[in-house]
């Protein structure tokens, strides 16, 4: 389990490799998921939990002024997540 902090502004790439069994709890802010065809997708406030296996799900940005924190699981001999 990894916990990411995006800091105001902040934007992570989804490498669906690693991010495949990937299961997201928003635990601090607000994240808006960017989707593939370049729009904007849903912003998730706290205890907001999404899987991101075929969502079309491009990346992680966080669109307020806060850092936001992302409790990412993945079940055991996943590979780890990059920022």
């Amino acid at each position: 389990m990894q916990t990411l902090a995006l800091r105001p502004g902040a934007r992570i790439t989804v490498i669906a490799e690693e991010w495949h069994n990937a299961f997201c709890v928003v635990t601090r802010g607000r994240v808006r998921l960017e989707l593939r065809d370049g729009e904007p997708g849903p912003v998730l406030g706290p205890d907001a939990a999404f899987w991101l296996r075929g969502t079309g799900v491009r990346a992680l940005h966080n669109p307020c002024r806060r850092t936001a924190r992302v409790r990412v699981i993945t079940p055991p001999g996943s590979r780890a997540l990059t920022e």
